[in-house]
């Protein structure tokens, strides 16, 4: 895996050796970042579900002025702290179940990336724990990756765009008109 753009571009990232682990390819990882280009610079983002920490990382390389990688295991934990080292990037990595970081959370988000493990179940409870906490700002962005053949609800959320990349999804919400 590598970083695809901007201030890292080409930089290496360690390679995902766990099971548990499962990283958003580079095309999809890619056509993500190309789409949210114009919107990234300056914001806050929360890479939720951080893995590798390599969609965080991708943000920050294209301009993202703060990202926090949340993952409850500390394998993940580990191998995000150590690609954010080998990049020479100071940020916040917590070890902490998504919902229990969620209720702590004092702070809104511009992006929040969501890429949980498939068929548990959590996108519907931390969408709605987001919504609950206005953890997103008020033109913020959710990406939902996800299979293709998943359904949610992801009420109080308004779906803006889909885009599937053979059994990938992306689901980009915001929040709904009042």
């Amino acid at each position: 895996m590598r970083i695809d753009s901007g201030k890292f571009k080409g930089r290496k990232l360690l390679d995902n050796k766990f099971e548990h682990i499962r990283p958003t390819t580079d095309k999809v990882r890619q056509a993500l970042f190309v789409k949210l280009q114009f919107f990234l610079p300056g914001k806050n983002v929360l890479d939720l579900f951080c893995g590798t920490g390599a969609m965080g990382i991708e943000a920050l390389s294209r301009g993202a002025e703060e990202v926090v990688f949340v993952d409850k295991d500390s394998r993940s934990v580990q191998m995000t702290k150590t690609n954010l080292k080998n990049m020479g990037i100071i940020a916040k990595v917590a070890k902490c179940d998504a919902n229990i970081f969620l209720d702590k959370c004092e702070k809104q988000f511009d992006l929040i990336i969501l890429d949980p493990p498939y068929k548990s179940g959590l996108y519907e409870k931390v969408l709605k724990k987001i919504s609950e906490r206005n953890l997103l700002t008020d033109d913020g962005i959710i990406v939902c990756e996800h299979n293709s053949l998943d359904k949610f609800d992801y009420s109080p959320f308004n779906v803006f765009d889909e885009k599937k990349y053979g059994n990938i999804m992306l689901t980009y919400l915001n929040k709904q008109d009042n």
